[in-house]
């Protein structure tokens, strides 16, 4: 990180609500919103589409390593791209979803990914978010979050999410791929998900967004002075 730039960082397992959190924290404080779940998602999406197979280190390694991922803002939110195409929505499909931590786990694709994102630290003010940030990719980050919920609660939020995209899906399904994504995100061998004895834990299972965002806005400020 350089010392010119800030940079809060919030991690969370799967449904906890990062993504939409530090979003909007990002655009209230002029930042660059960095969705590091997208990276990821982005080579295992690039991955699925080459049938390269999910524990062949180095092909995924090489895709991680060839990709372009770009951020843009349009009036319908942030939109991830690869190689110039937008794939915003085919990231979030459930074929995606399901194979992500596999692809991430691997050592090389997070070596990739991990430099990728600390570059864009180090030019910008960002917000950024994933499973990871605080422990490994920005360990010197102004502010450290760790966002919490209820399984039930994130089981309901991807249901919904699901239901953006036309598929179908139930809360207990859906409490079922927590439960088995939980285990393998914190048991994983590199960069495991963990809260760190510096991030501020914000259990967001009975907040609001719009209260959500605004807790780690006045943390920001308390920290900085801004």
């Amino acid at each position: 990180m350089s010392s010119s730039t800030k940079i809060i960082a919030i991690d969370g397992p799967a449904g906890s609500g990062k993504s939409t959190t530090a979003r909007l924290v990002a655009k209230k404080l002029g930042f660059i919103f960095l969705d590091t779940g997208a990276m990821y998602r982005a080579v295992t999406l690039l991955a699925l589409e080459k049938k390269v197979p999910l524990s062949d280190a180095d092909a995924l390694e090489d895709v991680a390593a060839s990709v372009q991922i770009d951020f843009k803002d349009d009036e319908e939110g942030q939109k991830v791209f690869a190689n110039g195409r937008d794939i915003s929505s085919e990231i979030r499909s459930p074929e995606v979803t399901a194979a992500v931590s596999e692809v991430s786990a691997h050592a090389g694709v997070r070596r990739h990914m991990v430099a990728k994102q600390r570059e864009i630290g180090k030019k910008y003010d960002i917000v950024a978010e994933g499973r990871d940030t605080t422990s490994v990719v920005f360990p010197n980050a102004t502010l450290k979050i760790y966002l919490l919920a209820s399984i039930e609660e994130r089981a309901r939020r991807r249901v919904i999410d699901f239901q953006r995209m036309g598929k179908v899906t139930t809360v207990q399904e859906q409490i079922k791929a927590i439960q088995a994504r939980d285990e393998y995100d914190s048991d994983r061998q590199n960069s495991p998900l963990k809260q760190t004895s510096d991030s501020i834990p914000v259990d967001t299972t009975h907040l609001t967004i719009e209260d959500q965002v605004n807790e780690i806005i006045n943390l920001f400020r308390e920290k900085t002075g801004a």
